[in-house]
């Protein structure tokens, strides 16, 4: 059920990126991670200009991905930007030292002028588990309380904490200090699971929902759940948002096709890690039409957007671009025509109430 004052809310439309190197428009060839990094700046500067309102990066520790250490390369935006929030899509708080993050994204905030944004994740992927010596049996004990002691921090008081996995503190106060008093501006990135719902409740977080696959709808029970769950323990109703991967083209076809050639080879990889099947050309398109793939021409994009986040009851909208690499100006055709075209699409229809 759809709250009355859905069509009121202030939306929010970003975009997402775990830095999948990409190729030379030119000579087809894969960039090198540091021109991959570069060209990252290169489509934030676009994106803050066109009025997109966040930049989500991932962290990721594999082959095919560039970005390992989101906050430098948010830090390198932050001079060159002046207005889209600066975030992660997700930071793997359980293999990382809550206190640094707090400190990176603190550092991070004060650069951008309040512009930071962090969101926490267990690791949908888990290279960085063996990577920073974590075992992968303490995967769920070790997120539990690693957010806990991360929600004191961003209290801004000196903090006494005692842990298992974690360092103890004795009324230590955690530098540098945000401006105004502010908490640091936290989501919690959420695949699918009513506990993790229900943690984001608890400590008072907003919910990012990743939507990778089948039916968006399928998601709506979570939002109602978050909604149940804060007026129960008496926490905030905070707003829910999502993500989902796409490919905007100037033509449906042409976009087609470049989410067959790019999108489709990133998901056959995925699978391969968790055992999927590789995608068919039927069920590919059924993503395209009916399930969690925003792939087309604007008009296309914005109105599988309008139908899918009032279903939802979502006020946060980011597109996955990128994925699989892709040729560098179909990536940066996607960030032109997502904010010049279907953001301002998508806000009149949601306006007009479809």
């Amino acid at each position: 059920m759809i709250q009355e004052d859905y069509y009121m809310k202030n939306y929010e439309f970003g975009l997402d990126t775990f830095g999948d190197v990409a190729f030379d428009d030119q000579t087809n060839e894969r960039y090198s991670y540091a021109q991959s990094l570069r060209t990252i700046i290169e489509e934030g500067v676009l994106a803050d200009q066109l009025g997109i309102d966040v930049l989500a990066l991932g962290e990721h520790h594999r082959e095919e991905f560039s970005i390992s250490s989101p906050e430098v390369v948010l830090g390198a935006l932050a001079t060159k930007t002046k207005r889209i929030k600066l975030g992660t899509g997700v930071t793997v708080l359980s293999s990382d030292d809550p206190v640094r993050v707090y400190e990176r994204f603190a550092t991070l905030d004060a650069l951008s002028n309040g512009r930071a944004q962090v969101m926490l994740g267990r690791g949908s992927f888990t290279e960085s588990f063996p990577l920073f010596g974590y075992d992968l049996r303490d995967y769920d004990e070790l997120f539990e309380e690693k957010i806990a002691m991360y929600s004191e921090i961003i209290k801004g008081d000196p903090v006494t904490w005692e842990g298992k996995f974690t360092q103890s503190l004795k009324g230590t106060t955690i530098y540098p200090k945000m401006e105004n008093n502010r908490k640091l501006d936290t989501y919690v990135g959420v695949g699918g699971s009513p506990e993790s719902i229900l943690r984001a409740v608890r400590y008072g977080f907003p919910v990012m929902l990743a939507i990778i696959g089948g039916e968006a709808v399928r998601f709506a029970p979570y939002v109602n759940l978050y909604q149940r769950a804060a007026k129960q323990m008496n926490r905030p109703v905070l707003p829910v948002g999502m993500h989902s991967h796409g490919v905007i083209a100037e033509t449906n076809e042409k976009a087609y096709q470049i989410a067959w050639d790019y999108l489709k080879t990133y998901m056959d990889r995925l699978g391969m890690d968790r055992g999927w099947a590789r995608m068919t050309k039927e069920r590919f398109e059924f993503e395209i039409a009916e399930g969690s793939y925003y792939v087309g021409d604007p008009e296309t994009v914005a109105q599988k957007i309008a139908r899918t986040m009032p279903k939802l009851g979502v006020e946060r909208f980011d597109l996955v671009y990128g994925a699989g690499g892709q040729r560098q100006a179909d990536r940066l055709k996607t960030i032109e025509l997502y904010g010049g075209a279907v953001i301002p699409r998508v806000k009149e229809l949601l306006a007009e109430g479809e």
